[in-house]
């Protein structure tokens, strides 16, 4: 099993998505990259503690290749906003890959290529070692599943966890 830290605006679209892929044994909400010991989520939503809403994916690399994983991320949002997601604004919705070890700093900057093959613009994800990783609160773990019908859910979640099952069809779990 591997671990991939990946932030791409609002952790509960990420959870949402990577959730429904074989071989992905665990998805964990929460925040990297800031300053804050602990920080709560109403802190890293002023953003000023630096920290990335972020989510921890657990997977199986004999299951689901590690260039899926990396290229659903740029499937799912936009990595040419800078500190936004939509309407998502702030530092605490950048895109980032936070990586644990050389290897994966690697494949992060190799899937970083492919997205600019893809991605009209510039990408401005970060890449970044991974720091201090601090656990959302329970109620953020797996937010879509446990609200399906939240506004939020239905208007920026449900269209990206579909667009991924279109595009990576092949590795959706069975419903």
């Amino acid at each position: 099993m591997e671990t991939y830290v990946l932030a791409g605006g609002c952790f509960w679209c990420l959870d949402a998505v990577y959730r429904t892929l074989e071989g992905v044994s665990d998805v964990e909400s929460g925040y990297t990259g800031g300053t804050l010991k602990h920080p709560s989520y109403e802190a890293v939503c002023t953003g000023l503690t630096g920290h990335a809403e972020a989510v921890a994916v657990t997977f199986d690399p004999d299951v689901i290749p590690r260039d899926v994983i990396l290229d659903v991320f740029f499937t799912l949002h936009d990595p040419r906003q800078l500190n936004r997601q939509g309407n998502d604004v702030g530092t605490q919705y950048r895109s980032a890959m936070y990586f644990a070890d050389e290897d994966q700093r690697a494949a992060f900057q190799a899937a970083i290529d492919r997205a600019a093959d893809i991605w009209d613009g510039r990408v401005v994800t970060e890449l970044a070692p991974l720091g201090v990783w601090y656990p959302a609160e329970d109620y953020h773990q797996d937010f879509f599943a446990k609200n399906p019908n939240q506004g939020y859910c239905l208007a920026v979640a449900l269209p990206k966890v579909n667009k991924v099952r279109r595009a990576y069809a092949p590795y959706v779990k069975a419903a």
